[in-house]
């Protein structure tokens, strides 16, 4: 890996008793989309806000584009772009203002910040509504103009906090082509949370956290080979009977999942017609897939992920309004 763009080592944030994060070490590469993903209380959220400044670790270090976040956390948020899971814009403003007033705050010289606003409006296809009030923006063009908005200063790392949270998948889509674009034109790295799964699949790489620590990190090949083969999925109206009979008879430990059992087996195609065939309980349904990102997530955590809880939007909507507050 090139020289880290991103850095931390032994990071660790406690709240009295409560250790929220417990001994993270990461390294980003410049250039890298790195994803983060985690249940909920898992720690992500605190990771990535002392990342980009907002918390002070209890312990360990962390480095954001080679400058110490405690040390010189002025220069690190020069440094860093920052898109927030809630909306931040200012609806009765016009786009152009937006970034206007963005530009300002961030002391971007005013020989080039007409030139800038034109570049970003441009490169996030802004431009043709960068008069009109971002009150009559669908969701799609509010986080493209955040995330112009993100890049305007020119920084060197791009952090998103659920950057499609709440949007069709059309438009998910486009947002990552837009951001794909935008990493391809820059050089930028991307650092990003999600809980989509279809998301996580542009990561180059993701890290998993559980309960304040990574406990897998690598491209989502990589971590997909961690399940075994196939995976089967059925339902019955015996599902206790149907897990001691198929771990007695058929050497295959269910899992229990949302009212389904949930195997993972070598050959799939090979174990479904016997299933059905030799299982003495009735079979309601059944499906066979590849493995996918979320049974690399059920495997590691023993849960699914989930929306996180309005406890947790709440803690970072106060850090974006520290955030601002810090900026102005």
């Amino acid at each position: 890996m090139a020289e880290a763009v991103i850095e931390a080592k032994g990071l660790v944030k406690k709240y009295g008793e409560l250790e929220a994060v417990r001994g993270i070490d990461l390294q980003v590469a410049p250039g890298e989309i790195f994803g983060f993903l985690g249940p909920n209380g898992a720690g992500k959220s605190t990771t990535i806000s002392m990342l980009c400044t907002l918390l002070s670790p209890t312990a360990g270090t962390a480095r954001v584009a080679g400058i110490d976040v405690v040390h010189d956390p002025a220069r690190v948020r020069q440094k860093i772009g920052l898109v927030f899971q809630d909306p931040s814009l200012d609806d009765q403003l016009t786009g152009r203002e937006n970034l206007e007033f963005h530009a300002f705050i961030y002391s971007v010289p005013a020989e080039v910040r007409r030139a800038r606003i034109d570049q970003m409006l441009e490169l996030l296809q802004l431009t043709d509504r960068a008069s009109s009030q971002v009150r009559t923006y669908s969701g799609g063009m509010k986080r493209r103009l955040e995330i112009a908005r993100g890049m305007l200063h020119e920084p060197q790392i791009l952090f998103l906090d659920e950057p499609t949270l709440g949007l069709d998948p059309q438009t998910r889509r486009n947002i990552w082509t837009h951001l794909n674009d935008l990493r391809s034109r820059t050089g930028i790295t991307i650092f990003m949370t999600t809980h989509y799964m279809d998301e996580a699949e542009y990561c180059d790489r993701i890290a998993i956290i559980d309960r304040g620590q990574i406990v897998a990190l690598g491209t989502p090949d990589q971590l997909k080979a961690m399940v075994g083969g196939d995976v089967v999925t059925m339902t019955s109206t015996q599902l206790d009977a149907a897990a001691e009979e198929i771990e007695k008879s058929f050497r295959v430990t269910p899992t229990r999942v949302d009212g389904t059992l949930r195997m993972e087996v070598p050959d799939g195609k090979k174990f479904v017609p016997r299933l059905v065939r030799e299982l003495t309980v009735p079979v309601d349904t059944i499906s066979l897939r590849r493995p996918s990102l979320d049974d690399v997530f059920l495997k590691l955590t023993g849960r699914a992920i989930r929306d996180e809880e309005a406890g947790d939007r709440d803690r970072m909507r106060q850090m974006a309004s520290r955030w601002m507050g810090r900026r102005r």
